[in-house]
């Protein structure tokens, strides 16, 4: 999937999951809600219990009415844990944490200290006192549950009660666990804390928050331990809670719709205890800390959950899902290996080959049909929208038309060639209505982002319309319309949206024209688009590229660079111009590959990639030299704007002079010319 159709579902989708109760404003309410449950749940607890925190996806907000998450309940046993006998304080019940070569990564053994003096109990067996291999007194990990009735069934470490409406529709389940707070960070964790972070996530106060908060014991062993009813697992539940709330507004519905995608299309097949949401939490974690934070926007969210779906094939293939606190410890161990492992590998690799339909099945909180209904009613929209707008953007019709006239003309040659016996006159003029539509959308989204630019105030529910066209425009061939919308990324400061665009660009890059008219397609294109039957409209989406042009009416939408182009005719010139032919000299009109370039060296400017944007300029000058360049006044004068950006002066008046040498009249480099000279005096003159 191409990174327009990404960007197209995932605005959407966003929109779909606040209906379904993921809004920002609803999921902090739920937040502030379940805090305020466990401060009221607090009150009246029995002595034998410390305190009580409510953990999981209630707490986290990570959940919907649809996918009926358990409630996690979690108290703490008042005696006290060490790690080291140094900590002990006189009269109180203590249990030292045991990390060696009999615990695996991730678990300890807890053997009770003596109450009067710092001395350890061994070869003492009572109802709560096993020995271990070593014969030292370690506490039974069922010997914490306190035997009540009320929870009969038993998963992992919690008892568990389910809650019913009516005789037989299940609400809710609690899962009730009891467990030791470790206020100390454990040692075995100890790299989490020093680990690098490329991209500073989490922070370092995040960091020191969690290593304070200290870690919980839960009862339960390592299931293929010999020793796993002594064995106590480490689990970070405060620092996960943090971690979680810290979650923009992508990353958190990217996390909620990996658990619908695990309920719906990995837990029917293998059960509940092969890939549990947990696993999803981890890969969430170290995808967001492996990733820069610019990543983690609304119109990224199908690709980051492709990302997240790619870790989790990676993992499974390894047989190794690596804790995020305790990377030793290896949370597939006993769960997926053999033939579970290889048909969980192939049910994961299903999903990603679906490019993003996976979401239109997935059946909770009618997400999966709202999402089919969006995208059919913004196509709607959009038709509304250019209707209602239509009499504004008349000078981008012009455009349109220009392009629609040579379009059906190449395009029944096209079909002629590859589609005469497929396809009828009628299908034809579809397929050139739907291309008519995406450069429409395109250029008419660069038309109103510029209008609402120049204002002094911004509209942002202008500038979102305006996005949604370009996106909608992108598709229109391999290059025109992502151009345009790379060019917006840049002018609004999101570097990484658009260099990532960018480089997709460059990787489908396949068929070059360097005209509004077309060219005959080359033997080998030809054959491969005869054999996999492709229509005209992919033909023009993955093998041709139109110049990129830019109407006096998208100035505030324009690079900085191309404005000149728009006023290459003044004066006497312009009584020379055909009004018919010639309309289009007040546009800024480029090539699409060597735009492609100059729009990557303005990113590696902005980024201060020196390298990088070296390489970029020397593109430049390779496209100009070996391309046969329809625009090639306008790509000697950006290249000259470039020189000068890089203060090679002498360099760029070269470039600007066999620019004149091109075109004498009708060319903006008079302007370069011009403000190149303004460089030069200004420098000379700060030099003496």
């Amino acid at each position: 999937m191409k990174i327009p159709d990404y960007y197209e579902v995932s605005v959407r989708l966003m929109k779909v999951l606040d209906t379904a109760g993921l809004a920002e404003k609803a999921r902090w309410k739920r937040i502030e809600m379940w805090t305020q449950i466990e401060e009221l749940f607090a009150v009246g607890l029995c002595e034998n219990i410390e305190k009580s925190h409510i953990f999981g996806s209630q707490a986290e907000a990570t959940t919907t009415s649809g996918l009926r998450s358990d409630t996690d309940f979690i108290y703490l046993n008042p005696d006290r844990v060490l790690q080291d006998l140094q900590s002990w304080e006189p009269g109180s019940f203590s249990y030292l944490m045991l990390m060696d070569d009999t615990t695996p990564p991730g678990y300890v053994k807890l053997q009770q200290v003596c109450c009067g003096i710092p001395y350890l109990i061994c070869h003492k067996q009572s109802d709560i006192l096993m020995l271990d291999r070593y014969g030292r007194s370690c506490l039974y990990n069922n010997s914490i549950y306190l035997k009540l009735d009320t929870f009969p069934e038993h998963h992992g470490p919690a008892n568990t009660k389910t809650l019913f409406c009516g005789d037989s529709n299940a609400l809710n389940t609690t899962d009730h666990v009891f467990a030791f707070r470790n206020r100390s960070w454990p040692h075995t964790a100890s790299e989490w804390i020093k680990r690098h972070r490329e991209h500073n996530w989490p922070s370092q106060e995040t960091i020191f928050i969690i290593q304070q908060s200290g870690t919980l014991l839960v009862p339960v062993g390592q299931k293929s331990s010999p020793e796993r009813h002594i064995e106590w697992r480490i689990s970070v539940s405060y620092g996960e809670k943090i971690l979680i709330w810290q979650f923009n507004s992508t990353q958190y519905k990217c996390y909620v719709l990996l658990k619908m995608i695990n309920k719906h299309y990995i837990k029917p097949m293998f059960g509940e205890n092969v890939l549990t949401s947990y696993h999803w939490k981890t890969c969430m974690f170290y995808m967001i800390e492996a990733t820069p934070t610019v990543l983690w926007q609304p119109q990224n969210l199908l690709h980051c959950i492709d990302l997240c779906l790619m870790k989790m094939c990676t993992w499974v293939e390894e047989s190794n899902c690596p804790n995020y606190f305790i990377p030793a410890e290896n949370m597939f161990l006993d769960k997926v290996y053999g033939p579970v492992q290889r048909k969980l590998a192939n049910r994961l690799h299903y999903v990603l080959r679906q490019n993003g339909r996976y979401l239109t099945m997935i059946p909770f909180d009618g997400i999966g049909q709202k999402l089919i209904i969006a995208c059919q009613s913004s196509i709607t929209r959009i038709n509304d929208i250019t209707t209602c707008t239509c009499s504004a953007v008349m000078i981008t019709l012009e455009l349109i038309h220009k392009i629609c006239f040579e379009l059906l003309r190449s395009g029944v040659q096209i079909n002629q060639c590859l589609f005469e016996r497929r396809y009828s006159s009628h299908a034809v003029r579809q397929e050139i209505v739907t291309i008519l539509q995406r450069f429409y959308c395109s250029h008419l989204g660069s038309h109103l982002v510029s209008q609402y630019l120049k204002q002094q105030t911004i509209d942002q529910d202008g500038l979102d319309t305006a996005y949604e066209l370009l996106l909608m425009g992108s598709s229109s061939d391999v290059a025109s319309g992502k151009l345009k919308l790379a060019t917006f990324h840049l002018l609004q400061n999101n570097v990484t949206l658009a260099d990532n665009i960018l480089q997709d660009i460059e990787k489908n890059y396949t068929f070059l024209v360097s005209n509004v008219k077309f060219e005959y397609l080359n033997k080998s294109i030809m054959l491969r688009i005869e054999n996999e039957n492709i229509s005209t409209t992919d033909v023009l989406r993955y093998y041709v590229a139109f110049p990129v042009p830019f109407l006096p009416s998208e100035m505030h939408c324009t690079p900085r660079a191309l404005i000149p182009e728009m006023f290459r005719s003044t004066g006497s010139y312009q009584g020379s111009l055909d009004p018919f032919h010639d309309y289009w000299q007040s546009w800024a009109v480029v090539d699409p590959r060597f735009y492609l370039h100059f729009l990557q060296y303005q990113c590696y400017q902005q980024q201060n990639k020196i390298t990088h944007k070296k390489v970029a300029l020397g593109n430049m000058v390779w496209v100009m030299r070996h391309e046969s360049l329809k625009y090639k006044d306008t790509a000697h004068n950006l290249l000259a704007y470039c020189l000068r950006k890089d203060r090679l002066l002498v360099q760029s008046y070269a470039v600007l002079s066999k620019s004149m040498k091109l075109k004498n009249h009708h060319n903006a480099a008079k302007w370069q010319i011009a403000c190149l000279l303004n460089v030069a005096f200004r420098w000379l003159g700060g030099r003496h």
